[in-house]
């Protein structure tokens, strides 16, 4: 008998995990735990880009590359770079399938919906809001009922995960950043020079210690988002109801009173219902004991703020490694699984079989290891970009050329290279200043 895995949380990287294992020939076990009474598919953040040797790769690997290709933008691929003047500092045209830079765009609540549709009907338990995990992996919820028998428990549970609980009492933090977010739909007919200016693709502004940013979404909307740095009681120090959109929009007359107004006008243009935001973030670093049978992925892991883009890719290379991990052990304890006893045991719906547990167990912590030095990485390099934009002086003038070089110099994966390209990027950047 395979192992029985438990997801708790029915995202992106739980519907990815689950994909990835049940298309194997393992006889893997797979349910979902899933807190809400359904997906919903709307109103569920920006466009992501995956990139090729994570996120792409998780697909690839779960059969969804053709189905990728359905909803990947490639014109979603321009991008601006520019102060509150709209001075660009760097502008990208859109790619074509052809010729891209491999960072294709799709909307996440696209990615959701088909990550959703590719696991067998049944998979998501919903309504299972969980609130307790016994020592022998049974899972409590709101509702009274209990799920055991799990050879792991698998948190895909987000930022304020509960799984991770098991694991470590480290919590999230406020990053310093904070915002609101804004929808214009409709924007080509509704606003063609707001449109015309986001190009179909992403604009970002910063200055002073905020920044307006701006994505096109595949049904025509742009969605925008102000960003500052703020107190962590800022939504009830502000002086304004954070929930009154004319309130909202008249704060940000006035906090972006010397931008270009063509950039303030994406606050202003949007329809009647914003968001406040917090930006939390786990610490650099983090990482736990080992806990047999247990163990997180995406966002309550490494939970980080979205100035790098890395968030998803990373969730999705942690699924491509976990799965790898469960089905290799799968595979090496198959023989003493099938000469397990069958008798009850403190795992009642699954026999007990002590080998295969300890494989699985050693891999577990394998993947634990190797993510945590993942995201040590990737959550350094996205902190280090909101410095760059949020916290430095002058920024972006005057970070524009390390913003781009720690963009950058991860995947560069040679020190030679970074060498080579970082006079390059100082010297356009000092004729780009003595002209602009």
């Amino acid at each position: 008998m395979g192992y029985k895995i438990g997801i708790v949380g029915a995202g992106p990287a739980g519907c990815m995990l689950a994909r990835l294992l049940q298309q194997s020939d393992q006889g893997i076990s797979v349910s979902i735990f899933e807190g809400e009474g359904s997906l919903d598919f709307r109103s569920q953040g920006g466009t992501l880009d995956l990139h090729v040797k994570t996120g792409q790769a998780a697909l690839k690997a779960a059969g969804l590359s053709d189905e990728f290709k359905r909803y990947a933008r490639y014109d979603g691929e321009a991008m601006k770079l520019a102060d509150k003047k709209l001075l660009c500092y760097v502008q990208t045209g859109g790619g074509k399938p052809g010729s891209a830079t491999g960072r294709p765009e799709i909307d996440r609540p696209q990615l959701r919906e088909m990550l959703y549709n590719s696991i067998p009907e049944g998979t998501v338990r919903w309504n299972k809001k969980l609130t307790q995990i016994d020592d022998d992996l049974t899972l409590h919820f709101a509702d009274g009922t209990a799920e055991g028998g799990f050879n792991l428990i698998v948190g895909a549970d987000g930022a304020w995960s509960r799984v991770r609980n098991l694991l470590t009492d480290i919590k999230p933090f406020f990053s310093g950043i904070g915002g609101h977010t804004f929808r214009i739909p409709n924007a080509q007919e509704n606003t063609p020079e707001l449109y015309a200016l986001a190009n179909r693709g992403s604009l970002f502004s910063w200055s002073d210690g905020k920044s307006i940013m701006v994505q096109y979404m595949s049904d025509g909307s742009l969605n925008a988002g102000t960003w500052s740095v703020r107190k962590a009681d800022w939504t009830k120090t502000c002086g304004y109801d954070i929930h009154d959109a004319k309130a909202v929009k008249a704060a940000c007359l006035e906090d972006f009173a010397d931008w270009d107004p063509r950039l303030v006008a994406f606050t202003q243009e949007a329809e009647d219902e914003v968001t406040p935001r917090d930006l939390y973030m786990l610490p650099i670093g983090t990482k736990w004991d080992h806990v047999p049978g247990v163990t997180v992925i995406g966002d309550a892991a490494h939970v980080m703020t979205p100035f790098a883009g890395e968030g998803v890719n990373l969730a999705f290379e942690d699924c491509l490694k976990l799965s790898s991990a469960i089905l290799t052990a799968a595979a090496a304890s198959a023989g003493s699984q099938a000469s397990a006893p069958t008798a009850p045991s403190q795992r009642p719906a699954q026999a007990s079989n002590p080998a295969a547990d300890q494989q699985l167990d050693l891999k577990i912590r394998d993947f634990e290891q190797d993510m945590f030095e993942r995201a040590r990485k990737t959550g350094q390099m996205t902190y280090d970009m909101m410095q760059l934009m949020y916290m430095t002086p002058g920024a972006p003038r005057t970070s524009m050329e390390r913003y781009l070089i720690r963009a950058v110099e991860d995947e560069l994966g040679s020190t030679l290279l970074k060498w080579m390209l970082t006079p390059l990027v100082y010297l356009w950047f000092f004729v780009f200043k003595l002209i602009w």
